[in-house]
């Protein structure tokens, strides 16, 4: 299923991708690229840094997944690739989903000239109560 996945995107599925989407793609979850070096590795793999780097890059070309950048130095790829936000836990450095729905309201914007969107992210940061 996951060659096929990788197939249909137009990606060929060599067994580092292979192995890389399996990790990533087996549920709807958020990874930072060291989680998924590690995760891919944890079983013997020998998949390097920068194949695993360059495998994200691809898949969030190719639309398989959606880079989530919480500031330059954290960086999560999502499986979910559906229209929804996020929630950054600052204490626990914890990325979870909330739907827009429930969102309550959608600022209609104008578009600079010449110009289409091409996505809306929202990140709402928050705190642990003490």
């Amino acid at each position: 299923m996951i060659k096929e996945t990788l197939e249909r995107s137009n990606i060929k599925p060599t067994s580092q991708r292979t192995e890389i989407a399996r990790v990533l793609l087996s549920k709807a979850q958020h990874l930072s690229a060291e989680q998924v070096l590690h995760l891919v590795n944890a079983n013997d793999g020998q998949v390097s840094k920068a194949t695993v780097y360059n495998t994200l890059s691809l898949f969030v070309k190719k639309g398989l997944v959606r880079q989530v950048i919480i500031d330059p130095t954290k960086i999560f790829y999502d499986s979910n690739t559906s229209l929804h936000y996020h929630f950054y836990n600052e204490d626990t450095g914890e990325l979870s989903d909330f739907e827009s729905d429930d969102m309550g309201f959608m600022p209609i914007v104008l578009l600079p000239e010449n110009t289409v969107k091409s996505g809306v992210d929202v990140i709402v940061r928050v705190k642990n109560t003490k």
